[in-house]
């Protein structure tokens, strides 16, 4: 065979048999003639390929075996050389065990070594020292001052601090003895001198800025009855010339971190220091201001300014700045809730008359309960029964449609007792602060739930039209109700957010007014929404009995169909819509539902009542099924499913009006009209114009 294939080709990658089969078969036929095919060729080409492959299988076989032989020879040294690095290692432990209890044991006679030589010299050095001391006690004992060049030399203030320091200590036990008496004062007398001039060093030190010196200064002072004036001294310096500014509170944050860093730097009590410089600063600075500047009112920057400085160190006192600001207040926290209310009730007060102001409308004593109720229904009865101008009842104002509910207001009053509740937080004691936070929420309420949102809903009640209006209504309530939900949603967030915190103790109460408020406004807003709903209904039947004409339906021509309806639905079926749009826009969750339902319910009841009022034929039963087909399809956009059923229903029982008289049976039998009474379906059969003519009478029997 002249083509061999090269075993090299098993080692490509990636590897494909049947090419691999393929390319030998085409190298064995290539350039032979097709005609005389000799499939032996192939055959012996596959066999010579197959003992080349069984040779190569076998030289493979013999490496893999050498190498895994070479694998496990290489798998038994490194065994060999873990188990004596593992000697080793444990060896070197052994080793190192030793090291370490010889380490210990030096180190136990270095400490005890240490002990004894420090026995041996911390006596010693009480001796020399005793020796000292008593030299110098020595001066004080003596007739005259002490002469020694450590109490005369001033370079050396710092070391005779030390000795008259110590001094004082050993003085204050001598027995009193008129020689002791003699050297104890002059003992104080040197304490006191030498107290003074440091403080003049240290005083010097921060007016020259040597930190290190005040440092060195401050630590020798600390052990002398006189501390206290170096801080007193260090402060006074620190506030010189620190407050330029015509508004203190501009000066006192930048003064307290640039005075922290030095108080750092320089005191080892710094925590104290700090507490101390603020202190001075609200007693003498601070409050001489606010005096000078407050009469009635709580600066609210005196609370943001405590917030603002709680970011230094000042002890573990979490209240201190707390306690501070009391302390400034202290003649005005007496009475501070009688301010807090007083100024509330102005600034609440204010804002409702600038509002009723801008909108030229002057305040009412709304006249609500039995009396008003009595004269609103007895002038519904004389209209309905009477059709006559007598008016008795309350007079209907609509203002135009003007709400007299403000969302600016109203978050202007909640921003005012917002401050006044965060005010009475930072002020009162834990024992009064429920009490105070209720007294501010009892004007709260006055202000922005009865005189604003209630205020807006009575308006609101008395302008919706009687139940039988004589023009078409403008229904502006349910505006009132929509802003009336969201403006007391608001006052509820405040009331969760700002006020629960601080009633803990009153909490029940407050939620039982809280409670009583929403129940008093829902219970007003229904009796609105009943009223509305009624007068909505009054005036589609208005439209019904005025528009609507006894021939409507019962046409002479087929010309009427062409209309599509009558033009009485037309006109109830857009004031409908109109009216449902509106409910839409200003009603949300289950007030769109229950209102849109009881709507839906008495229009039904409305249009049912009318149309059984007419007598139909023919062309007339396809004209009515026109008109309550139009009906049903406004009553779609209520999306309430039962008031859509009973719409249904209707439109079943109008098709009764042009079944032929042999299915009239099985249709009020059907699934639409199978639950109804046979009085109502009866009913409905009798105005047909052809209920005598076919004895329908017993048609249901």
């Amino acid at each position: 065979m002249s083509h061999q294939v090269s075993l090299e080709e098993l080692e490509q990658e990636p590897f494909d048999a049947h090419e691999f089969v393929e390319r030998i078969a085409w190298r064995t036929i290539h350039n032979r003639d097709q005609a005389q095919f000799n499939p032996m060729l192939l055959h012996t080409a596959f066999e010579k390929m197959i003992k080349d492959l069984e040779g190569k299988n076998a030289q493979i076989e013999k490496k893999i075996e050498k190498l895994e032989e070479n694998c496990k020879d290489e798998e038994k040294r490194h065994w060999h050389r873990v188990a004596e690095l593992q000697k080793k290692n444990q060896s070197t432990y052994s080793h190192f065990q030793v090291l370490d209890e010889k380490i210990n044991l030096v180190a136990t006679k270095v400490v005890h070594l240490g002990d004894q030589l420090e026995g041996v010299n911390n006596p010693r050095a009480k001796a020399v020292e005793a020796k000292k001391l008593m030299s110098y006690m020595s001066e004080f004992l003596s007739d005259g001052p002490p002469k020694s060049d450590l109490f005369t030399d001033p370079a050396k203030l710092e070391q005779a601090a030390d000795i008259i320091q110590k001094l004082y200590h050993v003085a204050l036990e001598l027995p009193s003895n008129e020689s002791y008496d003699n050297a104890r004062k002059k003992i104080w007398d040197k304490y006191n001198n030498i107290e003074s001039e440091l403080i003049k060093e240290f005083t010097k030190a921060h007016t020259e800025g040597d930190k290190k010196k005040m440092k060195r200064v401050a630590m020798v002072l600390s052990n002398f009855k006189g501390y206290g004036q170096c801080i007193d001294a260090f402060i006074e310096e620190a506030q010189r010339n620190a407050f330029n500014k015509a508004d203190l509170f501009d000066d006192i944050v930048p003064c307290c971190s640039r005075t922290n860093e030095l108080i750092t730097e320089v005191f080892s009590n710094h925590d104290a220091v700090m507490a101390k410089f603020v202190q001075n600063i609200y007693h003498n600075k601070l409050q001489k201001y606010i005096y000078s500047k407050l009469d009635n009112e709580v600066d609210p920057r005196t609370i943001k300014l405590s917030e603002e400085l709680s970011q230094f160190k000042m002890g573990n006192d979490s209240l201190f700045l707390a306690k501070l600001t009391k302390s400034i207040f202290h003649k005005h926290l007496d009475a501070y809730i009688g301010f807090e209310t007083k100024y509330l009730k102005e600034r609440c007060a204010a804002h409702l008359q600038r509002y009723y102001e801008v909108n030229g409308h002057q305040k009412k004593q709304i006249q609500s309960g039995g009396i008003t109720e009595l004269r609103r229904d007895l002038q519904a009865k004389i209209g309905t029964m009477t059709k006559t101008g007598i008016n008795i009842g309350p007079t209907i104002e609509n203002y135009g449609g003007e709400t007299f509910l403000s969302q600016e207001v109203t978050i202007s009053i909640l921003q005012e007792s917002k401050n006044a509740f965060k005010r009475c937080h930072v002020l009162c004691t834990h024992s009064d602060l429920a009490g105070n936070a209720e007294k501010i929420l009892c004007v709260l309420i006055q202000y922005l739930v009865l005189e604003h949102i209630d205020y807006a809903v009575e308006l609101g009640l008395q302008a919706i039209p009687l139940p039988d209006p004589k023009s078409q209504p403008e229904i502006y309530f349910f505006d009132v109700v929509g802003q009336a939900n969201t403006l007391f949603h608001l006052f509820e967030k405040q009331f969760q957010d700002s006020l629960i915190p601080l009633v803990l103790p009153k909490h029940s109460l407050c939620l039982q007014k809280r409670r009583q408020l929403r129940e008093q406004l829902e219970g007003k807003i229904d009796t609105g929404l009943d009223r509305a709903v009624a007068a909505v209904a009054g005036w589609v039947r208005n439209i019904l009995s005025a528009e609507q004409k006894k021939t409507d339906f019962k046409p002479e021509d087929d010309s009427v169909l062409g209309q599509m309806n009558t033009p009485a639905c037309a006109k109830v079926v857009k004031f409908i819509s109109s009216i449902a749009q509106t409910i839409h826009s200003y009603l949300d969750g289950k007030n769109v539902e229950v209102v849109l339902t009881d709507l839906g319910t008495r229009l039904h009841r409305v249009i049912f009542e009318h149309l059984q009022q007419f007598q139909y034929n023919s062309l007339g039963a396809m004209l009515v099924i026109c008109d309550v087909n139009e009906y049903r399809r406004s009553i779609k956009d209520f999306k309430i499913p039962l008031v859509l059923e009973l719409f249904e229903k209707l439109h079943a029982l109008c098709n009764l009006l042009v079944v032929v008289p042999d299915n009239l049976k099985q249709v009020c039998s059907g699934e639409q009209l199978v639950g109804l009474d046979k009085s109502v379906l009866m009913g409905f059969i009798q105005l047909r114009y052809d209920f005598r003519t076919a004895k329908l009478a017993n048609v249901l029997k």
